[in-house]
Order: structure tokens, then sequence, then C-alpha cells
């Protein structure tokens, strides 16, 4: 049988790297077959893998404590990319300029569980309550659908004031002339340190890695490998996605790889670690920080560089 991996958002560029090492054959070249599909939210991507049902998960490197009780049964295998990966687009009307979290006051936040925790952290960072300056929940039309595709269509339709979610939602907003940006996680844009609260990594079970240690070592590798060949050549970016993206966002992914192709480092290093151990326990999904080899399989080190 094919090795299932599974990621939460696949309209995106997100998880991208997962995607490009199933459909540029990187898996491939390491003699496994495998597919790449989409299980959403994070928290059931990894109550999924958790459950034996996923070989590997691609996700948020906070989620899998909502399955994994202080990383007891799994590790992180390697970073799919660098830093906190989602943006905050609120409507264009508002006049919101970058930066700027206090133009949240009163608004609907539409965000997903598990992305919606860098999101409260960095309001309270800020020094805005999230419980009662705004309202932060889901939205609708999410489930089965790419996260950032539903978020822009609400913003569009006045269902939301606003999203925290991918690049590929952020920029369709933005080209329709319905949101503005008020915040690039990953680029620093919010509170001092809130870029390294988390970050979109691959994941395995510590039973897969005892009994297949070879067969992971190899989804690694493909990972490594499909990182290389994007940043070498981001127009690779519309080959990969051709089977899972529709047209319009298809026309976009290499623009946007393009953009991330500097974050396509594989590597998670100690202080990546203590950051997001100190931001799982900031969001009560982590009591007490474990040592570094307790998060990440450190085995498998020697494969993130090329």
């Amino acid at each position: 049988m094919p090795l299932r991996i599974a990621i939460p958002d696949m309209v995106s560029p997100s998880y991208f790297p997962a995607i490009a090492a199933v459909e540029l054959g990187f898996f491939a070249k390491e003699g496994l077959d495998a597919t790449i599909e989409l299980v959403f939210p994070v928290t059931k991507t990894f109550e999924e893998l958790r459950d034996g049902r996923l070989d590997f998960a691609g996700g948020a490197a906070h989620a899998p404590l909502y399955a994994f009780r202080d990383w007891a049964g799994c590790r992180l295998l390697c970073a799919l990319s660098q830093n906190m990966y989602w943006f905050l687009v609120v409507r264009k009307d508002l006049g919101a300029k970058r930066g700027e979290l206090r133009a949240l006051t009163g608004l609907r936040i539409g965000a997903a569980p598990g992305p919606a925790d860098g999101l409260k952290r960095m309001l309270v960072a800020a020094g805005i309550d999230p419980e009662r300056e705004l309202k932060i929940g889901p939205v609708p039309g999410a489930a089965g659908v790419s996260f950032g595709l539903a978020a822009a269509k609400a913003l569009e339709e006045g269902a939301v004031d606003g999203f925290w979610a991918n690049g590929m939602g952020a920029e369709v907003a933005l080209r329709r002339g319905v949101g503005t940006l008020v915040v690039d996680a990953r680029r620093g844009d919010g509170p001092k340190g809130s870029q390294h609260y988390t970050f979109p990594a691959l994941v395995t079970t510590r039973k897969s890695i005892d009994e297949r240690r070879e067969e992971v070592a190899a989804a690694v590798r493909a990972v490594v490998g499909a990182q290389g060949a994007l940043r070498s050549d981001p127009s690779l970016a519309a080959e990969a996605a051709k089977r899972h993206f529709p047209p319009a966002e298809l026309a976009l992914i290499a623009e946007l790889v393009r953009r991330d192709a500097p974050f396509y480092d594989a590597e998670i290093s100690a202080d990546t670690v203590h950051a997001l151990n100190a931001f799982a326990r900031e969001t009560g999904l982590l009591v007490r920080p474990p040592a570094y080899e307790q998060v990440v399989a450190t085995r498998f080190q020697t494969l993130w560089k090329r």
C-alpha cells in the first residue's frame, strides 16, 4: 500500500515541500510509493497519525501536542520551512495599517483550530485580550476545502471581517481588492519573537521511527530534495500542484513559492525547539519543556542538508 501523508491545507504554500516531494517524484526516487491528502483541521491530522491511519503528517509543529501529550509517541522529523507562516488580512475598507493589531478590536476574525493559537498568543503579547476584545472563530464552509480560499471567500461575502490563514488565501484576498495585509508572521510583522512561535514540520510516530527507520529516513530525504529543487527553480511548483489546485490558484503558486523559497530549510535548531516549547506552554499545550531529543528525531539530523 502507498504511504499516506496528510496535510491540513492543500491549496496553499504552507506545506508545499511535502506536496512537491510526492508529486515531483522525490518519494519515488527513494523507492517509496506515496500519496498526499487533505485532512482538516490540523488537530484531526495529528489524531489520524496517532491512530495509525497515516504514515506521516505535515502541519504546525506545536499541533502534534493536541494528539500526543507532552510529545509522547511522536517526533518532528524536519522542518518543511522556517518560522510561523500565517497571514492576518482584514477588510480593506477598515483602513488598517501593516502591523496594527489594535485594528482588530471588535472584529470577527476567521481562524482554524491550531493556527488560531498563534494569533491568540500574538494578540496577548500585544496587550490585546483575544477572548474579550474581538471574536476569533471558524470560517463558514471551510471543511473539506482549502481553509485560505474559504477564508478569502468569507471575507469577500462579509461573513468575517478578517482572517488568519495561509499565503494563498491572503494573496487571493489582496488581488481581489477585498483585503488589507496586517501581519505577515514569517517576516516579523508581529510582536517581538512571534515569528518563532511555531513552523511547518513533517511528523511521524515513534513506532514508525523504531520499526521502519529506513523508510522514515527516505521520507526526510525526499522532503529535503523537494525543498532544494523548489529553491533552485520555483517554477516547478506549478507541475507539483497541477493535480490538486484549481486553475486560478495554480497560476499563483509558483510566485508564492518563489517568495517562500528562502525559508525552505529542513533544520530544526535547539533555539527553534526552545521557542516552540515556550509557545506550547503559553498556550496550555505543554506543562514543562522537554529535552530537544524528546521533540525532534535526532537520528535524522544529518539528512537535513544536501
